[in-house]
């Protein structure tokens, strides 16, 4: 968002730079409303009826044309009094010049003059018009852009719903399709749905030339579509790596302009207004039929991007995966934890291509623009001795090479033609200014382009190039007049000025509120440019010297090596992002949020008191230390025992094993939300991790318990089903150097307060004894005692500062009875973790026996599984449990002993009252026991193995 602000501050014709409080002038801002109007009506009309569109667009055209003859006829009307002056003017000249050479001294003629009755003067001057002829013609631009917006759009839309391809969606229709590719193919993140986690698919967009109907109907179009490929052995996990490769192998090598005939299953998009009229669905085992080979400017820009890729390859993770990204917007190789961090700290805009890169680059050329156009000015134009003309040349040519190696984008698109209009400025020898340059081009590109007015990215790309030349001069104006460093003033305006306008849009989008966005820009915009001019240097030489590419990339690295630990480091803290309502209702109440906050940050700027004050309330808020984040929130509660993460529809529980360490059982579906949960709870040592099963809603989560925290094991079910999960759970603890360990029941262990005993899964027969490595070579075991992963839960009875809890993972009812079975003497539980998420199938003999007083369902709210089931409720509640669910009540903290047991959600604390006489109750084991005392029981089977404590921890994340 800060890349382009060397060129404002450039620009500017003071030689302080943009930062300057004594500008040449105002803003124009004559183009800003056509360029707005323009924008509007292309927002519109892409959803609205053909025919309504006609109509708005002529009335429109009407208004305008009235509105400039009503302008030409009051300009008309100014002009008359003026003329009727000048010229009685003129007449009493040769009148007093007459009277002279008569003899009549000027005096009389005066006096004459002078006697008679004044002048009536004009109705124009007597009442001031409510509209001047100048309004009204900025009125018919306004008129006339919007009509022009509103056509294009509609125009564009109508080709969307041109031909047999919509309807055939509609009926989900098999077609073969011959398609000009026109994007670059990229690989979806997996996504959890459920139990499942998707498997990558393969998408680009395409235009669809011919198409033929399951009829044999064969139609010539030009439909934008969406190309959705997957393997067709895609849904068997275990070939998760074979398929991504082949994905990639075969698909991925597409360039735009290629032609390839597909055969498809046709789909309707997502919305009735988006972009595309299809999405054909392609399920391919094969590489792709070409039928037509790309451009020559395309396999040119492939060529480019394929030299920086190889060019990398022998740099480290961090470095590989990130350059491309900031030099063309490759981000094929990022990494999904990299890209989270991205997010988290709002370094997106610097793998998204924009404004900074191409600035950047024609820097080289023309060097700072308030020099472009006079004689001292810099750059390798004067040194290579061209012209104002020829320089505007060879950087247009530039512009356009850049459009084409970074790929159309939305932020490529606005930098290319604000780039283009400065240029042009600087060859024609006209005085340019930014902001026109930049309405100029919003116009433009609304008009040739009308869906780039539904594209966030444009949006954001706009919003954050207009706070560079509006806000952020006149705010580091405001911090050089309180003794800030100019260029330092400068550089937190522009990251402020940029984040401010923005957050509110990627509120909208992603529901959330970033605090270190700031700093991070300011710390990462330190490494861009050396990075990108680098970068660029290598792009260049690749094809031609691939062993100087190769240098210039190590060189690259070392920046690119800094953005990235700026982005991990940032996102790591605990206070780096917090929820924010989402929607646009969300982003409005943030946008008015900051309107309010900037006078009240004008008068704190004025008193270096608070503006310390401030900025350690800042520090405060995104470090979160566990004592001032206790005091003031409430949470984690003191003495907690056990905590219910909120981590959506899945399972995450930690349990208090001391300071700063616990004990883990399932990760939940996505990194970040049992990372946040285990920072919120200060735990920095796992010395084992629990996994029941490999559904994805348990173990996906484990990049972010491995994130900046040892852990000394993983534990696993002996089913390793699905297969992909669990080899994604073995390659993760592998990078992490955690050993993977297999859980047996009758297997206890004791960390700290915490003693725990393994009843569940039942061992296949043949295997080494319990804590045994797992061989990741061996295939997956059967169990015949269970059908499926579910039943394969590992399943725990815990008991910490004499409660007893009971997680049972997502054990379905026949699992439940044959856990029933084996362990006769299972009694009474202070606590259960509700099997399965709550859901409908529990088995009613095994609720009965444990009768639990307070009942913890783990659940993602508005899931589509209908979990938890209100039978289910009804059921615990039935047997005097309080229930207690994430959806609802957020994260679940429990606290106390047997005799006084209480939970905490939201900040509320929840006593759980006794249910009939619990004094004394029956122990697992077949012991009697009074108020809070431990003494345990033996395990199944006659067994009474040895309790262990935990081995030593090793370094993980």
């Amino acid at each position: 968002m800060t890349g382009a602000r060397a060129t404002v501050h450039a620009a500017a014709e003071s030689p302080h730079g943009a930062s300057d409080p004594h500008q040449e002038g105002p803003a124009d801002l004559r183009l800003v409303a056509p360029a707005l109007a323009a924008w509007a009506g292309a927002v519109i009309s892409l959803g609205a009826p053909g025919g309504g569109v006609a109509v708005a667009c002529c009335g429109a055209v009407g208004l305008a044309v009235i509105a400039l003859r009503v302008a030409v006829v009051r300009r008309r009307a100014e002009r008359a009094p003026e003329e009727a002056e000048e010229a009685e003017e003129a007449e009493e000249a040769e009148e007093a010049e007459g009277a002279e050479r008569l003899g009549v001294g000027p005096r009389a003629g005066t006096a004459r003059r002078g006697a008679g009755p004044p002048r009536p003067r004009s109705p124009c001057s007597r009442s001031p018009r409510r509209w001047s002829a100048g309004a009204l013609v900025a009125l018919a631009a306004v008129l006339l852009c919007a009509a022009a917006g509103a056509a294009s759009a509609a125009l564009h839309a109508s080709d969307v719903r041109r031909g047999p391809l919509p309807a055939l969606a509609e009926r989900y229709a098999g077609v073969t399709a011959e398609l000009e590719v026109t994007g670059d193919p990229h690989l979806t993140r997996p996504k959890v749905r459920g139990s499942q986690r998707t498997p990558p698919v393969l998408v680009f967009t395409a235009e669809a030339v011919r198409v033929t109907a399951p009829d044999g109907a064969v139609t010539a179009v030009r439909t934008p579509t969406l190309v959705v490929v997957r393997h067709r052995g895609g849904g068997g996990e275990e070939r998760g790596a074979e398929v991504r490769g082949s994905l990639a192998s075969a698909w991925r090598g597409l360039l735009p302009s290629t032609r390839i005939r597909v055969v498809a299953r046709a789909a309707p998009p997502l919305s009735p207004t988006d972009e595309v009229a299809a999405v054909l669905r392609v399920t391919a085992d094969a590489p792709p039929v070409k039928i037509g080979a790309p451009s020559p400017l395309q396999r040119l820009a492939g060529h480019l991007r394929a030299g920086l890729r190889e060019a990398t390859d022998g740099l480290r993770p961090d470095a590989r995966a990130l350059l491309p990204g900031l030099v063309v917007g490759d981000t094929s190789r990022v990494p999904p934890d990299l890209d989270d961090a991205f997010r988290a700290t709002d370094l997106t805009h610097l793998l998204a291509v924009s404004g900074s890169n191409l600035t950047i680059v024609l820097a080289l050329l023309i060097g700072p623009p308030h020099l472009a156009t006079r004689a001292e000015r810099r750059g390798l134009a004067p040194r290579l001795g061209l012209s104002l003309r020829g320089t505007a040349v060879i950087g247009g040519v530039l512009a356009l090479a850049f459009v084409v190696v970074c790929r159309p984008d939305p932020s490529v698109l606005r930098a290319a033609a604000c780039g283009l209009i400065t240029l042009l400025a600087i060859g024609t020898g006209r005085r340019r200014s930014l902001l026109p340059a930049l309405a100029a081009a919003v116009l433009l590109l609304v008009l040739y382009d009308p869906w780039l007015a539904r594209s966030y990215g444009f949006l954001l790309s706009v919003l954050a190039t207009g706070a560079l030349l509006l806000l952020a001069p006149r705010w580091s104006a405001a911090l050089q007049r309180r003794r800030v460093p100019p260029r330092i003033a400068e550089v937190i305006a522009a990251a402020a000025a940029a984040q401010a306008v923005c957050a509110p849009v990627v509120a909208v989008l992603a529901a959330r509120v970033g605090l270190v966005a700031v700093p991070c820009n300011l710390l990462a915009e330190l490494a861009v440019a050396p990075a990108t001019v680098l970068g660029f240097a290598a792009l260049a030489t690749a094809p031609v010297a691939l062993p100087v590419a190769q240098a210039l990339t190590w060189c690259a690295g070392w920046p690119a090596e800094w953005i990235a630990g700026v982005a991990r480091t940032g996102a790591a803290l605990p206070g780096a992002e917090f929820d924010w309502p989402g929607g646009w209702t969300g982003g409005l109440v943030l946008a008015a949020a900051t309107v309010a906050l900037v006078p009240v940050a004008r008068r704190v700027l004025r008193r270096p008191w608070l503006c310390v004050l401030c900025v350690l309330a800042l520090i405060l808020a995104v470090c979160r230390p566990a004592p001032i984040t206790r005091v003031l929130t409430g949470w984690p509660p003191p003495g907690w025992r056990a905590v219910v993460c909120d981590v959506g529809q899945g399972d995450g529980l930690v349990l208090a094993a001391g300071d700063g360490t616990a004990l883990v059982v399932d990760t939940g579906p996505e990194p970040h939300a049992i990372d946040r949960c285990l920072n919120d709870l200060g735990i920095r040592r796992i010395p084992l991790l629990v996994l029941t099963h490999f559904h994805a809603d348990h173990v996906d989560g484990l990049p972010g318990v491995l994130r900046g925290r040892s852990v000394g094991a993983i534990e696993t079910t002996t089913l390793k089903d699905p297969p992909g999960q669990a080899q994604f759970v073995r390659t993760t603890a592998a990078a992490a150097r955690v050993p993977v360990i297999r859980a047996e029941p009758g297997e206890r262990r004791h960390l700290g307060p915490l003693t725990w005993e393994v009843l569940w899964p039942p061992a296949p027969p043949g295997l080494p004894g319990p804590g045994s490595p797992i061989d990741p070579n061996s295939q997956p075991a059967s169990l015949d005692a269970v059908d499926g992963p579910n039943d394969a839960s590992v399943t725990l009875l815990v008991r910490t500062g004499g409660l007893t809890l009971l997680l049972l993972g997502d054990l379905e009812p026949p699992a439940q009875r044959a856990l029933l079975a084996a362990h006769p003497e299972l009694g009474g539980v202070d606590v259960l973790k509700v099997a399965h998420h709550g859901s409908a199938n529990q088995d009613p003999p095994l609720l009965h026996r444990l009768a639990p007083r307070l009942a913890l369902i783990s659940c993602g709210a508005d899931n589509p599984y209908g979990h938890p089931a209100p039978r289910t409720i009804a059921a615990l509640r039935a047997q005097g449990a309080r229930v207690l669910r994430t959806d609802t009540d957020g994260a679940i903290a429990i606290l106390g002993t047997t005799a006084r047991l209480s939970a905490t959600v939201s900040g509320h604390r929840i006593k759980v009252r006794r249910v009939g006489d619990r004094r004394t109750r029956t122990r697992p084991g077949g012991g009697r026991r009074a108020g809070g005392g431990t003494s345990g029981g033996g395990a199944s089977g006659g067994r009474r193995p040895q309790a262990r404590t935990v081995g030593r921890v090793r370094r993980g994340g």
